[in-house]
């Protein structure tokens, strides 16, 4: 009696791993046809973990393993499920990509050097980069440290030859590749904490102004400190100034600075004020290294800053700002320049200049004279001083940088104080809160000499006590000057 051939007794299904009963020839579960099944090849599969390539146990001929069925026809199996058809996260803690086909991204490769006596191994199916010692077989790996991987350019994603029909890209190293350009955060509204700030500076959710990096600016800089401080009435801060140390011929110490107040009423005032500080403070310090005497380099430097001022009437920014009712950019200007024996000023418009002595039991002075109109009334002996600025037309000014100024008059001068003292120099921002000598005496703390950025602040602060009602700036500037990291006297 003839024999069917007997299946190979299998314990499990090879499709669906379902327990098979000894005699069955398909799967109860999927139906697989468990006659296709070859016989177990005489040798036994290596898995490797080095990444090395396992040695045969015999030189026998392969086996010959049957066709597979066609795909969706009778006896095929189920589908496949890969490993990487779960979702799971890399060694950097990032999620792998979960759409079928969709390219592996490596991670950022650090652009450093394998250990002496490792070896880089790269991952060919998720780009995963290892350094680790060739032998032994058996280590233990250190827990990654958590950080967010780099999207790589495109020219580093790998790509299928077949779906981009060409030749496979040439492998590329990422620590020569260009990277990435960064990602800029959107700021966030610091008032709603939710809306993105537009280019204007204003939330988009809310409506809330942004505070502006001129808003309130400090600067220390030795022996000489300033600060400026938008107040709680303007919506920005239109005044600038600059400080700066440099040395005379001789080598002796020279201490510059400039403050200036933007003219609400021009065009783009703020850059105004921001050009005449920066150009006066330069030409300051190529002038006073020189040999050029202070107060002749303080009279090139305030013309400097007003052709500096004049040139931003041309630009295109100007004839887009620039309407009807407004004048050319224009603002004030006053500087000091300190040395060791001398005290020059020099000024166009209403900032002033004031010398208050260490010693307060001598008088206090202000050392320049406004240009405006309450200037000009008590100087024509129309009003007194208190009656002239008590007008509203007190603070208009009469002389300022710009293109619509009617003639420059830069006013200098020098002065020898016998006794050391310290020299404020300031807008209107804050001498409207202290405009006597004897009252700005008061405000300017006894230890301004030791202390100028301290000093500074404090004076600000009584302007914003006051009321605020201006931008609010103020430098200040022992005297004498002394060599640099040495005390003041």
């Amino acid at each position: 009696m003839s024999q069917m051939s007997q299946p190979t007794a299998l314990s499990r299904c090879p499709s669906c791993e379902e327990p098979l009963e000894s005699g069955d020839r398909f799967c109860g579960a999927c139906g697989y046809d468990l006659s296709a099944v070859p016989a177990p090849p005489s040798d036994t599969p290596t898995l490797t973990m080095n990444g090395t390539t396992p040695h045969p146990r015999s030189e026998a001929d392969p086996v010959n393993w049957p066709a597979p069925p066609a795909p969706g026809g009778p006896g095929a199996p189920g589908a496949t499920h890969l490993p990487t058809d779960l979702p799971g996260t890399d060694s950097g803690g990032s999620e792998l990509p979960t759409t079928p086909g969709a390219p592996a991204v490596a991670p950022a490769v650090p652009d450093t050097p394998a250990a002496p006596g490792t070896h880089a191994v790269q991952s060919a199916s998720k780009g995963v980069r290892f350094d680790r010692p060739a032998e032994p077989d058996d280590y233990h790996l250190a827990s990654p440290k958590p950080s967010t991987p780099t999207s790589l350019p495109t020219s580093l994603e790998r790509r299928d030859p077949h779906e981009q029909g060409g030749p496979p890209s040439q492998p590329v190293d990422p620590r020569t590749a260009t990277p990435a350009a960064p990602v800029t955060e959107a700021k966030v509204c610091v008032a709603c904490r939710a809306g993105n700030v537009d280019t204007d500076g204003y939330c988009e959710n809310c409506g809330h102004a942004q505070p502006r990096e001129r808003d309130h600016m400090e600067q220390e800089l030795g022996t000489v400190a300033a600060v400026s401080d938008r107040g709680l009435r303007h919506h920005r801060n239109e005044d600038a100034f600059a400080v700066s140390r440099t040395a005379l011929p001789d080598g002796s110490p020279a201490v510059v600075a400039i403050v200036c107040d933007g003219v609400s009423s021009a065009t783009r005032p703020d850059d105004a004020s921001l050009a005449a500080a920066r150009t006066a403070n330069e030409a300051l310090l190529e002038a006073l290294p020189r040999g050029t005497h202070p107060q002749q380099a303080m009279h090139e430097a305030v013309v400097a800053a007003s052709h500096a001022v004049n040139a931003l009437a041309t630009e295109p920014e100007t004839a887009q700002e620039h309407a009807p009712h407004q004048n050319a950019p224009a603002c004030t200007l006053v500087g000091a320049v300190v040395t060791s024996g001398l005290l020059v000023v020099g000024w166009v418009g209403d900032s002033r200049v004031y010398w208050v002595p260490v010693d307060r039991g001598a008088p206090p002075v202000r050392l320049t004279e406004d240009d405006s109109w309450a200037a000009q009334m008590v100087a024509a002996g129309l009003m007194s001083e208190a009656e002239a600025y008590a007008d509203e037309r007190a603070h208009a000014i009469t002389g300022w940088l710009g293109a619509d100024a009617y003639e420059l008059e830069p006013h200098t001068a020098a002065f020898k104080p016998d006794r050391p003292g310290v020299v404020v120099v300031c807008t209107d921002g804050l001498w409207n809160y202290a405009e006597a000598a004897e009252e700005m005496a008061e405000v300017v703390p006894s230890d301004a000499g030791q202390r100028p950025l301290h000093a500074a602040r404090v004076l600000v602060g009584h302007a914003l006590d006051g009321g605020g009602h201006d931008n609010v700036t103020v430098a200040v500037l022992p005297f004498p000057a002394t060599p640099q990291g040495a005390g003041s006297a």
